[in-house]
């Protein structure tokens, strides 16, 4: 791949998109991590670091995330808001446990909050839509990797606007990564959601360098093959919503 080439295409993607719909701003969530660091960069790139704002929205989460965060917006000259989820999130789980009709597990807590920050960012794109004067979209930040394996919230990441990774593995996000000049410690941090203490690699049991392979009809054990094919086919109810017409 061709990092340079590629960038500068995803601008002209981004600045073309917004030409054609009137937009005036994006909005994403920061978690500190190289996904929404990459897509932070580009949206500097094309659309102006005036444009982008960025959010925080720890909700029990790894103060180091966020130290991150601020790291990064202080780099590329964004604002950057924090909206903490925690209490919203804690009313959420309390307010559950009184209908007796559940339990509450780990997954639903854990999909819980990318829910809630979906939301959140929906709210300051309005919000902002109206004190700015311009209209304000929600970028998404999941790569190829995670979308193949559906390792992304139903109705939380997967929710956005605009999507400028969608078409890159892990690997071509590093090569996006060091062509915008992401801070190396942001780029290269192990790649975790943040929300379960536990490594992407750990929570999936497959590296992404082995689902880039079968995404590319390369070689790997079949062990790994049939492990990476059966997520791929069971999360495909994320993608398509069955929908009947008479």
């Amino acid at each position: 791949m061709n990092a340079r080439d590629q960038v500068e295409r995803i601008k002209s993607f981004i600045n073309d998109y917004f030409s054609k719909h009137n937009l005036g701003g994006v909005v994403l969530g920061i978690s500190g991590g190289k996904d929404s660091a990459v897509v932070l960069a580009l949206m500097v790139n094309a659309l102006g670091k005036d444009n982008v704002v960025g959010v925080t929205m720890p909700c029990h989460s790894n103060e180091q995330d966020r130290i991150d965060a601020i790291s990064l917006a202080t780099h590329y000259g964004i604002r950057l808001l924090n909206m903490d989820l925690t209490e919203t999130f804690d009313t959420f789980t309390k307010e559950a446990m009184k209908l007796n009709e559940f339990v509450i597990s780990e997954d639903s807590e854990i999909n819980l909050k990318p829910r809630l920050r979906m939301s959140t960012l929906y709210y300051i794109a309005q919000m902002l839509s109206v004190k700015d004067n311009k209209r304000y979209i929600v970028a998404g930040t999941s790569n190829k990797c995670e979308e193949y394996v559906g390792y992304f919230t139903k109705g939380g990441d997967s929710v956005c606007d605009i999507k400028v990774l969608s078409d890159f593995t892990v690997e071509e996000v590093y090569q996006l990564g060091e062509e915008l000049n992401v801070p190396h410690n942001i780029l290269y941090k192990t790649p975790s959601d943040g929300l379960s203490g536990k490594s992407d690699e750990e929570k999936l049991g497959v590296t992404y360098k082995d689902i880039a392979k079968v995404i590319n009809k390369e070689e790997v054990s079949e062990d790994v093959k049939n492990k990476i094919d059966k997520m791929h086919q069971n999360n495909t109810h994320k993608f398509i919503t069955p929908t009947y017409y008479q």
